[in-house]
């Protein structure tokens, strides 16, 4: 007779498996069946103090937007990504709501990135909303519109706690002349008087067109402010702050109103003012 340890099949012999715990991350939550290793396009509204930023795009031994939101994904979902932003802002200039996208496997909700990543971001940047989006949306390729406004401190003294989000220029200006002067440069124009010195390229590294669309361009005041808004299909590198700095020229009557498309028409920057600084520029809003 065989002993009873012979009788048993080889699957009955093997030790049972050792059982293995840990702990499981936000970005480890098994997705579902149907959805697993799914690549989500994300989108995100952010709002930012550009101040203390070395602006939106990425730079070596320097603290941008873009470095730091890509970090702080990183530590959530394991990642290396690259948020796309609907434009770069400079040094100094603040936003409303950037809209940023970003391709992930993660399977992190978007509310629990919402929490996660305004716990992990300075207090200077916030994430409003993150939302799924279709594949082929992309920030900065499928916006329509963008907003930006100019904010001037017009008051003999600028309270310090307002310093970083104006221009502080307490100098006698025309302001009549200057909201006559805005309405000037809607249209389609090419606005290479009013574009940053280099030269911006398209996809493929090919130089790209200086012509935009502007929608609204308007002066107002604002108790202690005037306040500049343009809305337009898109704009140039400096371009909004090339026109504020050449509005203040029209203020200062060192220009005539109608001087302002004698500038349009030179295509030449060395034609229009000098750039306004970055801190009273915001970027409000992004139209899809």
């Amino acid at each position: 007779m065989q002993a009873a340890s012979e009788s048993r099949s080889p699957l009955e012999l093997r030790p049972p498996a050792a059982k293995v715990t840990r702990e499981i991350h936000l970005d480890e939550r098994k997705p579902a069946p149907d959805s697993e290793h799914r690549m989500r396009n994300l989108k995100l509204i952010l709002s930012y103090d550009g101040s203390e930023f070395s602006g939106w795009q990425v730079q070596p031994d320097t603290t941008t937007v873009q470095g730091t939101l890509a970090s702080a994904i990183g530590r959530i979902t394991g990642e290396k990504v690259l948020p796309q932003a609907s434009g770069r802002t400079d040094a100094g200039v603040h936003a409303l709501a950037q809209v940023v996208t970003f391709v992930t496997e993660s399977s992190v909700p978007t509310a629990n990135f919402v929490k996660a990543l305004n716990d992990i971001l300075p207090a200077s940047v916030r994430v409003l909303e993150v939302a799924e989006a279709a594949p082929d949306f992309h920030a900065r390729h499928s916006a329509r519109a963008k907003t930006y406004r100019y904010r001037i401190g017009r008051d003999a003294i600028c309270p310090p706690f307002l310093a970083r989000y104006v221009w502080h220029y307490p100098y006698p200006l025309n302001e009549t002349a200057m909201q006559r002067a805005a309405p000037l440069v809607e249209g389609e124009r090419d606005f290479t008087s009013f574009a940053a010195v280099d030269p911006e390229r398209g996809r493929d590294g090919e130089l790209a067109t200086n012509v935009r669309r502007i929608l609204s361009s308007h002066w107002e005041r604002n108790e202690h402010e005037f306040v500049y808004t343009v809305r337009g299909s898109g704009f140039l590198h400096h371009m909004v702050r090339n026109l504020v700095g050449t509005f203040i020229l029209v203020g200062k009557e060192t220009l005539r109103v109608d001087d302002v498309t004698r500038i349009l028409e030179a295509r030449n920057r060395s034609a229009a003012g000098a750039t306004a600084p970055g801190s009273g520029l915001y970027l409000v809003n992004v139209e899809y």
